[in-house]
C-alpha cells in the first residue's frame, strides 16, 4: 500500500531511515544517522510532509519516497549540511572523520584539475521538484519502487508541475536503470562526488530529469 506520512509514523520512518541505505553506493556517507537524517529527511518531514509516500507491507514500512514540489520550499543542501555538522560536531567524531578528510582531499584534487565537484541541487525552473527514494533491502525488486514512484508522478502531473530532477551516482547502475524506466533522462555533468567511496571506489553524480507529458 502506498500512501502519504502521517506523524504517527515518524519513529517508523527514522528506523527505515536507517536500514534503507544498506549495500548501496550511497548508503555510507560520514557514519553519524542523526546528521545525515537533518540532511536528507528531518526537512521533508517539516516542509514536504503531503508529498512524503510510504510504501507499507503487511503494516510494516519498507519505502518511501521523500519528495519536494518546489526545491525553494526547503533550505539549500549546503545550509544543511552546515547546520548538521556543527550541530553534531561530525568533523570530530572518529568513524566520521575519514570522510571528511578524503572529501578535502578530493576537492583540493578537482580544483587543481580545474574540475567540478558535485553539488545537491539544481536551480532551474523547468525541474523545480525533486525527490529521494528508499527502499528497505527485504523490499528492493518488489515493485515497492515503482509504485512509490508511480504516486509521486502522479501527483506531478495532476499539480501541473513542470518537472522533476534527481540526483543518483553513475556507479548505482540498478538506480540508474529503475529512474530511466521511470521516464527520467540524464542531464548535465557527471562530477565527483568528495569524499563517498563504494568498493573502495570514487563515485560521480548523475542528475537526472522529468517533465509530465503535458509539461513536455
Amino acid at each position: 500500500m502506498i500512501r502519504t506520512y502521517t506523524p504517527a509514523d515518524h519513529d517508523a520512518l527514522i528506523d527505515l531511515f536507517a536500514r534503507a541505505g544498506a549495500d548501496s553506493p550511497s548508503g555510507e556517507l560520514w557514519r553519524h544517522l542523526p546528521s545525515e537524517q537533518m540532511v536528507y529527511l528531518d526537512p521533508y518531514i517539516e516542509h514536504c510532509a503531503d508529498t512524503l509516500f510510504l510504501a507499507e507491507v503487511d503494516g510494516d514500512l519498507v519505502g518511501y519516497l521523500t519528495g519536494c514540489p518546489d526545491s525553494a520550499l526547503l533550505p539549500g543542501e549546503d545550509e544543511l549540511l552546515t547546520q548538521a555538522i556543527t550541530r553534531h560536531k561530525v568533523m570530530l567524531r572518529p568513524r566520521s572523520m575519514p570522510f571528511f578528510a578524503r572529501s578535502l582531499v578530493d576537492m583540493a584534487k578537482a580544483k587543481l584539475r580545474g574540475s567540478e565537484s558535485a553539488s545537491g541541487e539544481v536551480v532551474d525552473p523547468r525541474w523545480p521538484a525533486h525527490l529521494h527514494i528508499n527502499l528497505a533491502p527485504e523490499a528492493r525488486g518488489t515493485g515497492v519502487a515503482m509504485d512509490l514512484m508511480r504516486a509521486w508522478q502522479d501527483w506531478l502531473t495532476n499539480a501541473q508541475s513542470p518537472g522533476c530532477y534527481l540526483q543518483t551516482l553513475v556507479e548505482n547502475t540498478r538506480a540508474t536503470r529503475f529512474f530511466e524506466k521511470c521516464g527520467f533522462v540524464a542531464h548535465g555533468s557527471t562530477p565527483l562526488v568528495p569524499g563517498v567511496r563504494y568498493q573502495g571506489q570514487s563515485v560521480h553524480q548523475l542528475t537526472m530529469v522529468w517533465s509530465p507529458p503535458l509539461a513536455e
